[in-house]
């Protein structure tokens, strides 16, 4: 094995994995185990350490998906791949910030584009810049962001045979007892569409209320008019306006 693939891999063998929250879980004493090399990465193919936990009592076990160093490129959870400052996908979080996605989707150019940004990691924890981006841009995902974890993203799934009606173990069963969504979209979620931020069904749902919330009817009335003023602080009174 070449010395640059060692560096590498032992780069990758970090002692805590880069999580959310939500991922982690409300336990402060979880245990994880750790496997060097352990599989390969879901977005670049590389071998990364991968970590293994059970987040809290009547949860299924979560481990990584992708190496650390996907992770840092696009700012995301190495399990849940949702963007690490907000919580939101990362096809939403790009879309309101107005990023392209800069990550080659083949095998060469990928290769090529995170041997050349490991150097820049380095120096900063990810290439996403939130400074850059305008005071309504910030508003918007902050108003999209969950302020609390989702736990329940951490429940047991749901067990086949129960849906069959052939599950015969009870309360003993590991798996909810629970009838499947019929939301077939949800059903559709990978974690690459939703590492480069295309075709990811939970993103659109969340653009298609944002852009409805905010679109506003004509009214019938055409005498009617009214100012909405925004940017309003705490310290504003009515004086003021």
């Amino acid at each position: 094995m070449s010395g640059a693939k060692m560096q590498w891999e032992k780069s990758q063998a970090g002692d805590f994995p880069i999580l959310c929250g939500t991922c982690l879980g409300d336990n402060p004493y979880v245990r994880m185990t750790k496997q060097g090399f352990g599989k390969e990465c879901k977005i670049c193919a590389r071998p990364f350490t991968v970590f293994r936990w059970c987040p809290g009592a009547g949860m299924r076990y979560k481990k990584t998906e992708i190496c650390q160093t996907c992770a840092k490129i696009k700012n995301v959870c190495q399990t849940c791949v949702l963007d690490l400052e907000y919580g939101l996908p990362v096809q939403v979080r790009d879309s309101v910030l107005e990023v392209q996605d800069a990550v080659p989707k083949s095998d060469v150019n990928r290769e090529f584009f995170i041997n050349k940004v490991e150097g820049t990691l380095g120096k900063a924890d990810t290439l996403v810049n939130y400074s850059k981006a305008d005071s309504v841009a910030k508003i918007a995902l902050k108003q999209m962001a969950r302020t609390e974890p989702f736990y329940q993203r951490n429940r047991a799934h749901i067990c086949s045979f129960y849906v069959k009606g052939e599950c015969k173990r009870g309360d003993e069963c590991p798996y909810r007892h629970e009838l499947p969504s019929t939301d077939t979209d949800l059903a559709k979620q990978n974690i690459k569409d939703r590492y480069y931020g295309h075709n990811d069904p939970v993103a659109k749902r969340m653009l298609n209320r944002t852009d409805k919330s905010s679109s506003l009817q004509k009214p019938t009335d055409t005498s009617v008019t009214s100012l909405f003023i925004t940017g309003i602080e705490s310290d504003i009174t009515q004086d003021d306006l």
